[in-house]
């Protein structure tokens, strides 16, 4: 019995300390990133792409600060490198700045930025879309009339 309740407060102890790291606000009070190394993702991959939608969803404002690199590392207990990577690929596709020996921030909202990285995602959908249907046999006109039919209901 004593075993199960330390296997239990070992798993539970484990689950808060991972909800904690998930929720963890940085730097700004909206960032929150959450590595799953079960994802297959790389790590840097994880973080810009959690960064780069909270920027484009506007959960992040323009000019906000993000965390340090090295105070995001320490707090996700990850490398340094792998940190930089991440804020390096969002400096380099526009999404953030950097001001030297002042930090990271979130750039201005680019609208054609925004506007490319909204139809690379339509086209993801698009696929998807077509995917499902070839597996149900719908064809062309049953899927231009059920968007037709979504569309006359957003109006």
């Amino acid at each position: 019995m004593i075993l199960n309740n330390l296997n239990l407060f070992y798993l539970l102890t484990k689950l808060i300390y991972l909800y904690i790291i998930s929720i963890y606000s940085l730097g700004g009070d909206h960032l929150n990133i959450l590595i799953d190394n079960k994802s297959g993702a790389p790590i840097y991959d994880q973080i810009y792409t959690q960064i780069k939608q909270q920027i484009i969803s506007g959960a992040l404002k323009e000019n906000e600060m993000l965390p340090s690199i090295r105070g995001l590392a320490k707090d996700l207990r990850i490398s340094f490198i792998t940190t930089k990577r991440a804020y390096d690929e969002l400096e380099k596709e526009g999404f953030i700045y950097t001001i030297q020996a002042k930090g990271c921030y979130v750039a201005p909202k680019n609208v054609e930025l925004l506007r490319e990285e909204n139809l690379k995602r339509i086209e993801l959908l698009i696929d998807e879309i077509v995917q499902l249907a070839a597996s149900c046999n719908l064809s062309s006109e049953d899927i231009l009339s059920m968007l037709q039919f979504s569309l006359e209901e957003k109006q």
